[in-house]
């Protein structure tokens, strides 16, 4: 215990004497460094081309923090500059789909005015707001309805061909079915061979062609139009081509888009004349009546003739 008291008695003494030291020798050179002299500025310039080339190892640690330092910071901007542009090329994304949306929509437009219909048949253009969903019935909803004198079973198209007809209607919207509905039955007539047929839906993309009397006429790529049979739809709407599936059938092509269903128009049909009175041309009802039955009943002729008149006496 004596010894380690000696011991730091006499540390004491020389750690004071050190830290007076330095506490001057960094006075002189404040000093030194505030003097404005000649000889005093040759003694730094001399001091400092002695040290500071030793000390480049000493800064290099120093100089390289600050490397970083500027490192990160470029590297925070370029992040931020990152993001920015994130934001912007999400913007320019959604500007263009909204852009690429408008120019279906304006090409569809188009399409419906450039198709060629009969000069009577008027339309009415809706939008389609909802399909069905469901793999068992294929139909859209359109955006008019009783409010715009939509009737049940008229005809709608888009820019190219026939896509359904009406079933169902509101004040507001109306539901169609589409040619490829399990429940679709259309009258047509396939070109050139003028031969009719009945196209059926079976929730395929291609409806069957069934009811054809000469299948041997028939070639794929034949037009088939409506026949205007039943009076639903009007004769001569584009409906699609012939195509042979894998098992030999005919099937319909259909000439409108299923897939990009945005505005239809529905057909107005206008209603069939009605006859009331049988005309010349129209025949005697069959079966034709017998000859039994076209002779005269002498009981009938007795009872219509008129009385004989008196005679005289």
């Amino acid at each position: 215990m004596a010894r380690e008291r000696s011991d730091s008695s006499h540390i004491r003494p020389v750690r004071r004497l050190l830290l007076a030291v330095l506490f001057l020798c960094l006075a002189v050179m404040v000093l030194i460094w505030r003097i404005d002299n000649p000889r005093v500025e040759r003694l730094r310039s001399a001091i400092t081309d002695r040290i500071v080339p030793n000390l480049e190892w000493v800064m290099a640690p120093v100089t390289a923090f600050g490397r970083m330092v500027d490192d990160f910071q470029s590297y925070t901007r370029l992040y931020q500059q990152n993001e920015e542009l994130r934001r912007e090329l999400q913007q320019m994304r959604s500007w263009r789909e909204a852009a690429l949306q408008l120019e279906q929509e304006n090409a569809r437009l188009l399409d419906l005015n450039r198709v060629q219909l009969d000069p009577e048949l008027t339309y009415v253009t809706g939008l389609v707001l909802a399909d069905s969903g469901s793999p068992f019935r294929r139909s859209v909803l359109l955006n008019v309805g009783a409010r715009d004198g939509i009737l049940d079973g008229w005809a709608t198209m888009d820019g190219l061909g026939v896509v359904g007809r009406i079933s169902g209607v509101g004040q507001n919207t109306a539901r169609v079915v589409l040619l490829t509905d399990a429940a679709s039955r259309v009258p047509v007539t396939v070109m050139p061979s003028s031969q009719q047929a009945l196209l059926m839906g079976d929730n395929t993309g291609l409806p069957l062609l069934e009811f054809l009397e000469d299948i041997e006429d028939i070639s794929p790529g034949d037009r088939i139009v409506t026949s205007g049979d039943g009076g639903v739809f009007p004769p001569g709407l584009l409906v699609g081509h012939v195509v042979v599936d894998r098992d030999g059938r005919l099937r319909a092509r259909p000439s409108a888009d299923f897939s990009r269903l945005n505005f239809l128009r529905v057909m107005r049909s206008h209603p069939g004349t009605s006859l009331s009175d049988p005309g010349g041309l129209i025949g005697p009802p069959w079966p034709l009546p017998t000859a039994e039955e076209t002779a005269p009943n002498p009981e009938a002729t007795a009872e219509t003739a008129p009385p004989d008149e008196a005679t005289d006496g």
